[in-house]
Order: C-alpha cells, then structure tokens, then sequence
C-alpha cells in the first residue's frame, strides 16, 4: 500500500529523487523510485534484504549510474547522475557496515586522509593531521587518543573515526548503513546520541537499520522500499515495529512465548563449573533435548567466548562438560564436530561462509565426509545433500554454483544453518543468528529455529537482543562480567524484567 507523503513539508528539500530506475542482468532493481531528504532531518531508508536499499544509495553516490530520464537534485542543483567525485563534492558522505577504514593506520590518518588526496604528490604534515582529527572529534563531543592505531580501539568508537572522517569532508548529508549492527545497548545510545548531534549541526542523516526500536527512536520520516519499489514515506510519529514489518513485508508477524514442557526429556549438555580465567567463570547449566536456551548479555560478558569452548575452539582451564550424558574434553573444533556439535558464528561474511565459492560448497564444506565414496568427492550425493536442505530450510537460490556472495543475507544465513544441519549435529550454538538479517528474514529464521527444537534439537540461542530470546527460547540466562548473573523462564516473567536486568 503506497501512501502519498511529500518530502516538501514547506521545507525546500537537500536532497531530492524522482525517477529513479536500475537492471541488473534483466532484474529491476529498482522501479520509478522516489526519495527525498530534508536539511538536517534524521530519515530511515528501511526494506527487506534485496528491496534496492543499497542499490539507491550508490546511485546517490555515484556508485551507480541510472538509467535515462533520472532526475538527482541535490541543494537546487539537477543531475541525471552522479560520479563518486561529483558526490563527495557535494557533501554527500557514506559510512557503510564494513567502515572501510585502515586498521593499521592512526586515528588521525584515519580521519584526515582524505584531505591529502589529489591528482599530485604532496608532504604530509602530521600536525595538521591531528589538528584536523581532534576538531572533527570535537564536533562529536568525542576525545580519543588520536596518534594510536585505530586497530586498537573497538567498532563502536571505530564507527565515531568514520563518522568524524565525514565531517571533514564537509558532509551535509550522511548515510549510515547498519552502523548500530555489531554495537552493545550503551554503545547504541552514545552512536544516537552522536546522530541527534549531527541532525542539530544541520548535517542530514539517512539512517539503514534492521532494528526498529531504533529506527523509530532515532528518525523522524520513513521510507520504504519493497522488492525495488517505493511502497510509502511515513512520518514515525505513532509509527510500531509491527506496521514497519507490515510495510517492509507485506505480512504480519505474531509474537508469541513458546509455552512447551520440556521437563521430561533427557539433558543433552551438562556445563559445571566452567572457567576460562579472563573470559568467564563459574558457568553451570543444561540443555535438554528440544529445549531452545536462549543466552544474553551485553558485548563483553563472554557468551561468545563460552561457545567457542564448549565447540572446542578454547579451552577452558577448569570445569565439566559432558554431551548426552558422557564426558567430554575437546582438543579442536574438530573433536567437538565429531562429538555432534554444531556451532554458527555471529561473524557470517568472514567466518561463517566462503563468499567467492559456491552455495553447494558452503553447504558442504563441514560434512565432506558423507558425500565422499573411496576418498573421491560425488558429485551426485553432493547436489542432492544440497537439494534437501535447500528445500527444508526454504532457501531461494538461482544455480547451486552460484557464488554465495549472490545471495541476501537472510538466505545467506540459512544456507549456514544448513551446512552444521547437514553433519546430523546433536546440540547447535546459533551466535547472533540475525545480525544483518532483516526483519522478514529474522522470522524466517526462528521458524527454522522452532521447528529444529521441535524436532528434539538442543539448542542454544545467543543474542544482543532481548526480544529475541524472549520470544524464542524456553529459558534465558543472563551473562555479565563473565558470570551467570540471572536465570529467567520468558513464560514466568516479562520481556521488561529481563530487559531492566541486562540494560541496568
């Protein structure tokens, strides 16, 4: 449902669309869109993976070029197209989820680099290099060590380098593309903040989230696209989540506790005492059959280093564990494979998945063993190994050989879930499952997630998100500082308690 919403608002818009269409290799990308932006408005560009988010921010940017009768105004003035040059020109800045920043290099590098860039070699002067970081940061009421290498600092003040990096090219309007995605709760709010900041200065900021918590907290219009179409621009104000993914999706989505009795069936996993001096202590609790437990808390409280040693990839110096009622000491990954544990990352693009080889490799890569006859690969168990569980999993592909890079995320995401399905595992660690995933998709996802539990499946579900877990496990402990700080039933208690716990 389109609903007629104009960026004019008596207010001469920054930045304006009209017309704007894209193919690739015969697929609209992007159909007759319209797009519009105020001076120093705060505005959500929102859509499923593949609605043409990505696609209309490197037409903006000069990325892409559109097709003929595209009109692109920016401050009064009219283009069919924009070149990266012309873009950048202009004002017009992208801080994408990636950063593309220079680890090894300075704060200050980082930020004023791009004021020595030009058609002709010059000296650099460092100190007008870190004079031009510290007032870019001081804009952002933000004080870092600017002569240290940024690899040094963590992602949420690496997203303040991009920011401020920015500002030093003049921007006037600001893409952020899921800058929120790798972020704690405090570290979330100190980047808002940072925006409502920015919005005040007059610098427009177009804000790309999957989390529509933040989305309505942070911006004040909305545009939607659909399957590379505009469905609508709305105010937030009295905007839910729920209509947002109405709107992204055209479903709608019910939130309900899973209410299940999983007493009576044998514990899968049993954790006592579990320490790692440094990362987390203490840690005792179990996991039976079919039961999904969900495990939060802020970046830092060592969920992700917990997983990593019940799947063998750390050792913990002190502790049990045994899986399915035997002990278990795992020297590798390999060893924990082999025991029946599956673990998926929350780093999918790097470790979770070969972006350059195919689906059917990534699918495979982790049970080789069941598609190998005397030592040689077969083809045709592989095609059908990968078969099934495209088909069970409802994963939307063109050709097997496909590169995995071709696919959204959400269906990136399944085919990861479906390469640990297909070693037979007896407990799967999902770590943040959803990261980059959008909102269509996250649903996607915990259905998969349901009926593997369903099926008598042990799982265990970490999340930065408490909604996440709330929703879809059957218990829910709470980690801080390495510990086990609170223990919660979702159907005994309410999404705030847990919420005020981990947030306090």
């Amino acid at each position: 449902m389109t609903v007629p919403a104009s960026v004019d608002d008596g207010q001469k818009p920054l930045l304006s669309l009209r017309n704007i269409n894209m193919t690739f290799g015969g697929v609209k990308a992007l159909r007759n869109v319209r797009f519009g932006v105020l001076p120093g408005e705060v505005h959500c560009l929102a859509g499923e993976n593949g609605s043409g988010k990505s696609t209309l921010i490197k037409i903006i940017t000069g990325v892409y070029r559109p097709e003929p009768g595209a009109e692109i105004e920016f401050e009064g003035q009219t283009f069919s197209h924009m070149s990266p040059v012309t873009a950048q020109a202009a004002g017009i800045q992208v801080i994408w989820q990636d950063l593309a920043l220079f680890p090894e290099m300075s704060v200050a590098e980082n930020i004023a680099f791009q004021t020595l860039l030009g058609r002709w070699p010059r000296f650099v002067n460092y100190n007008t290099m870190r004079e031009t970081a510290v007032k870019a940061l001081a804009r952002l009421g933000v004080t870092l060590d600017v002569d240290l290498p940024l690899k040094e600092f963590p992602i949420a003040q690496r997203q303040i380098v991009a920011i401020a990096r920015a500002l030093v090219g003049e921007a006037k309007l600001v893409f952020m593309d899921e800058p929120t995605a790798s972020l704690t709760q405090s570290e979330t709010d100190h980047l808002l903040g940072i925006v409502h900041t920015l919005s005040a200065s007059g610098v427009a900021v177009v804000f790309v989230s999957h989390r529509l918590a933040e989305v309505l907290a942070i911006s004040s219009r909305l545009t939607v696209l659909k399957d590379g179409a505009l469905v609508g621009v709305y105010p937030t104000t009295g905007m839910t989540q729920s209509r947002i993914t109405e709107l992204m999706t055209g479903k709608t989505f019910d939130q309900t506790l899973r209410v299940r009795d999983i007493t009576a069936n044998p514990v899968m996993l049993d954790v006592s005492g579990l320490t790692r001096k440094g990362q987390f202590e203490d840690i005792s609790f179990t996991v039976r059959r079919g039961e999904t437990l969900g495990i939060i808390g802020l970046l830092g409280a060592g969920r992700t280093e917990l997983a990593l040693s019940l799947f063998g990839m750390l050792k913990p110096q002190s502790g049990t564990i045994s899986l399915d009622g035997k002990p278990v000491r795992f020297s590798s990954n390999r060893d924990a494979i082999g025991a029946g544990i599956a673990y998926l990352s929350e780093d999918r693009l790097s470790l979770g998945l070969i972006q350059p080889q195919s689906i059917a490799d990534n699918l495979v890569i982790s049970s080789l063993d069941r598609i190998t006859s005397h030592g040689l690969l077969s083809d045709g168990s592989k095609r059908e190994l990968v078969a099934r569980w495209i088909a069970d999993l409802g994963v939307k592909i063109g050709l097997q050989s496909d590169a995995i890079s071709t696919l959204s995320g959400g269906n990136q995401q399944r085919i990861a879930i479906a390469k640990w399905l297909a070693t037979d595992p007896k407990l799967l660690i999902l770590d943040a499952p959803t990261v980059g995933v959008d909102v269509g998709a996250r649903a996607g996802i915990f259905d998969i997630v349901a009926k593997l539990a369903d099926s008598g499946l042990a799982i265990i579900l970490i999340s930065d998100e408490v909604p996440e877990v709330y929703f879809n496990a059957d218990r829910v402990l709470h980690m801080a500082k390495g510990r086990i700080a609170n223990r919660f039933t979702p159907r005994d208690c309410t999404l705030h308690a847990i919420e005020a716990a981990v947030y306090a």
